[in-house]
């Protein structure tokens, strides 16, 4: 039996070594959350987009705070504030101020997937989706229209099956920047719509770009897709001040939780899973319950007979037969009172009768058996024979009381 068990302990052991081993050299998976943040260096992360933004403008400042907030104490006029997110939504009030600033001679350039609806109303335009012809992955087509950038040619993105454009356009006050596709090399029949646009408000200026991804480390790490990123960049004033938005941001700028730095460190957290595993085995093997051996604890003794017995040696040793007897007859007495529900007070013929038809006794019989008791209570000097006659008389009446 133990050369069995050493045999499952041993294969339990190596097959639990194997499994570390294989998940310790197991390819990280990558992260493809778009989390936008700037110092993310995850695909979908902005840290190439922040570096290069670094070299370009002289003065950056990152905004962690609401901008309906920041832009109270920061309305100098001429410069540039940017957001690039997935989503945005500013609501009413917070999209008014961010308007009213920027109509102050300031730039607004916002890169989403989606804009809340009163601020393609506020500019007259409306958004849709462009689904590819090739299921769910596809190389869409973008492409900076300006001539003076240099970059007549399409810069390819296929990591979605749809994307976003300008279906309607303020034709007299839109000028499009950038236009996206889904032309592919079997179908030459494809559409064009502007993903790109760029508006005049008031003395400032407004630039949407339906294609955030464009400011992603993926995008621009990926074949010369940096030239795109760059071209767009250029419709900035790098000597106005930018501010760039930390605030609307999908991913979080920072993680609170201490097991986030566990569980994404492997030798922590293959050093987290042996502890777990550990607690495991020692509550199946040692967690059971525990308990001190409980003592035997032995019943209680009746010890009545034995001081009953005590007492008698006592006045029997004394050689008080005399009291022995008066006990006797006194007990006997508060049997009858307890039984029998009788007086023993007023031993008449009435008790007697009373008492005879109580007991399966005869009234002679009964009045027989109170004359002896009387005569050995009367009595001054009783021997042995007298206690044990009485003794005697009393338990044959007991036992014909109770119809033994």
């Amino acid at each position: 039996m133990f050369k069995k068990n050493l045999v499952y302990i041993i294969i339990g052991t190596l097959t639990f070594a194997l499994i570390l081993f294989l998940e310790y050299n197991k390819k990280e998976e990558i992260n493809w959350f778009p989390s936008y943040v700037s110092h993310h260096k995850i695909p979908f992360g902005t840290k190439v987009m922040n570096d290069i933004i670094q070299n370009k403008f002289d003065s950056i400042q990152y905004v962690e705070r609401p901008p309906f907030e920041f832009l109270k104490s920061n309305s100098d006029a001429k410069s540039t504030y940017l957001f690039v997110n997935n989503s945005i939504s500013f609501g009413d009030d917070e999209l008014a101020d961010l308007l009213d600033w920027t109509s102050q001679g300031n730039t607004l350039f916002i890169a989403s997937s989606n804009f809340e609806e009163s601020l393609l109303d506020t500019l007259g335009l409306a958004t849709a989706s462009l689904f590819g012809d090739e299921g769910l992955a596809h190389e869409f087509q973008h492409k900076l229209v300006n001539p003076t950038l240099n970059l007549q040619r399409n810069f390819s993105y296929e990591k979605s099956y749809s994307t976003m454009y300008f279906s309607e356009l303020d034709t007299l006050n839109s000028v499009v920047v950038g236009e996206v596709s889904n032309a592919s090399d079997e179908n030459n029949d494809f559409e064009i719509h502007p993903s790109i646009i760029k508006q005049n408000f008031g003395a400032g200026k407004i630039i949407l770009s339906t294609f955030p991804v464009a400011f992603t480390n993926y995008f621009i790490l990926k074949d010369n897709n940096k030239d795109y990123t760059a071209g767009l960049l250029s419709y900035l004033d790098d000597e106005q001040p930018l501010y760039i938005d930390s605030y609307y941001k999908s991913g979080k700028k920072f993680y609170t939780s201490p097991m986030y730095i566990f569980l994404n460190t492997k030798e922590l957290k293959w050093a987290y899973y042996i502890i777990l595993i550990g607690v495991v085995f020692y509550v199946i093997f040692e967690g059971k319950r525990k308990q001190r051996a409980v003592p035997i604890v032995n019943p209680l003794v009746n010890q009545s007979l034995a001081f009953t017995r005590t007492i008698a040696d006592m006045y029997f040793e004394k050689g008080e037969r005399k009291p022995i007897a008066e006990h006797k007859i006194n007990y006997f007495l508060e049997g009858i009172r307890t039984n029998f529900y009788l007086n023993t007070e007023d031993q008449n013929e009435e008790f007697y009768k009373n008492l005879a038809s109580r007991s399966n006794h005869t009234t002679e019989e009964i009045e027989a058996f109170f004359k002896k008791l009387n005569t050995v209570k009367n009595k001054t000097i009783l021997t042995d024979e007298d206690v044990m006659d009485l003794n005697s008389s009393i338990e044959k009446f007991k036992a014909k009381a109770h119809g033994k």
